[in-house]
């Protein structure tokens, strides 16, 4: 297995997971990797560990960067199994003297992995960790996105180890930022931030701010997840800034379902009315988009709307996993309207309305709810609805 030396003395020796395609219900079709880096000085630093299947590879990198077999420190910046699954096997092989973690996640992977009296070496914010020539800076980072979570800065490298900050699910044979596609990189930085960092935004704008101030030089993040950047460090913290903020464009997502064709109708009527007034628009039809990577495209967009026909005095199940998935990653800054048909009842709308008031996503129209088929009457309300989401959307961005 190959290794690479990102800066003098620290190695990546981490894994490609190529065939990951779910992680906890968000939709990774370019695989994933698990990074681990090695830091190699009068002491040996090894920064955090892969997921357990994953141990093979990393023990092969490992042994090819590390051939004495000499580890002094584990690092674990976060205690999630996708970064500590391998850590009994680690502890075992490798025997380093201290595991160096928050106090969080020494809680955790007791709690993960049970009481074995390993050499927990406890850190905050602050502490720092001589390796001889090099230092490590401790920053905990909590709730972005565990209790746990901690960066690991080398202040002699200008280099931050960012556990699941600044990542991207993306499995790749490019370790760098500037060895793949720009656009996809960036595309999967953002669905990535829609669907795992999103709810802790607050904090991170927060945390972007303490790192300005402590004036760290940073010309290198290496995250746990997908590609290191190099060349884009200011692009991507520029991104997270915005995506922390929410910033919205005049942009709409409408996701719907349908039965037998009308809410299809209704809602290629909507978007025509979005796009009238010069919003850009994401239909999803449900039936072919995950809800990731719907919530990928509401990371930037200005309204949400859903529709809907009813079933059972409800709403149709693949809505209530959408809603479901929607609420608990707390988009902010959007408008919302439904819309929908019915036969002989027609609560759908109604709930749907409901649901989006209690994402704080203030609804615009009490929406449009069509009998069996849309006729043109239907259609041109249907339109007319889009057309007020759209002005809506505009006047929040002052446009």
């Amino acid at each position: 297995m190959n290794t690479l030396e990102i800066k003098k003395g620290i190695f990546w020796v981490g894994a490609i997971d190529w065939d990951l395609r779910d992680f906890h219900g968000y939709s990774t079709e370019r695989g994933s990797t698990y990074n681990a880096f090695l830091v190699m000085d009068e002491k040996t630093a090894l920064m955090d560990t892969v997921k357990a299947t994953k141990t093979a590879e990393l023990f092969s990198r490992m042994r090819k960067a590390l051939p004495s077999g000499k580890l002094d420190y584990l690092v674990l910046n976060h205690a999630e199994m996708d970064h500590s699954g391998s850590l009994p096997e680690v502890l075992a092989e490798f025997r380093p003297e201290k595991i160096v973690c928050s106090a969080a996640c020494r809680d955790a992977i007791v709690e993960h992995f049970g009481k074995h009296g390993w050499p927990f070496q406890v850190v905050k914010t602050g502490d720092t960790l001589s390796l001889g020539k090099k230092t490590v800076r401790f920053i905990e980072t909590k709730m972005l996105h565990w209790p746990d979570s901690m960066f690991s800065y080398l202040e002699e490298d200008r280099l931050l180890i960012s556990s699941d900050a600044f990542g991207q699910h993306y499995a790749t044979g490019g370790r760098f930022d500037d060895e793949i596609d720009q656009s996809e990189l960036m595309r999967q930085s953002a669905k990535y931030y829609a669907n795992i960092i999103l709810p802790y935004s607050g904090l991170v704008t927060r945390l972007l701010e303490s790192v300005k101030a402590m004036g760290l030089e940073i010309d290198m993040i290496a995250p746990d997840h997908g590609v290191i950047w190099r060349k884009g460090v200011g692009t991507i913290l520029q991104a997270y800034s915005e995506w922390a903020a929410q910033k919205a464009k005049p942009k709409a997502v409408v996701a719907y379902d349908t039965m037998w064709g009308s809410t299809a109708k209704m809602a290629q009527a909507v978007v025509d009315g979005l796009i009238s007034e010069g919003i850009e628009v994401r239909a999803a039809d449900l039936k072919g988009w995950h809800r990731s990577d719907v919530m990928t495209e509401l990371l930037d967009s200005g309204a949400l709307l859903l529709g809907s026909p009813t079933l059972n005095n409800g709403y149709l199940p693949r809505i209530a996993d959408l809603i479901c998935y929607a609420r608990g990653l707390k988009p902010i800054n959007k408008v919302g309207a439904s819309f929908g048909s019915f036969g002989w009842g027609g609560e759908a709308v109604k709930l749907l309305n409901e649901e989006l008031q209690s994402m704080k996503i203030p609804v615009v129209d009490e929406g449009v709810r069509v009998k069996y088929v849309p006729g043109d009457d239907d259609l041109d309300k249907c339109r007319q609805l889009g057309v007020k989401v759209g002005k809506s959307v505009r006047a929040n961005l002052g446009i």
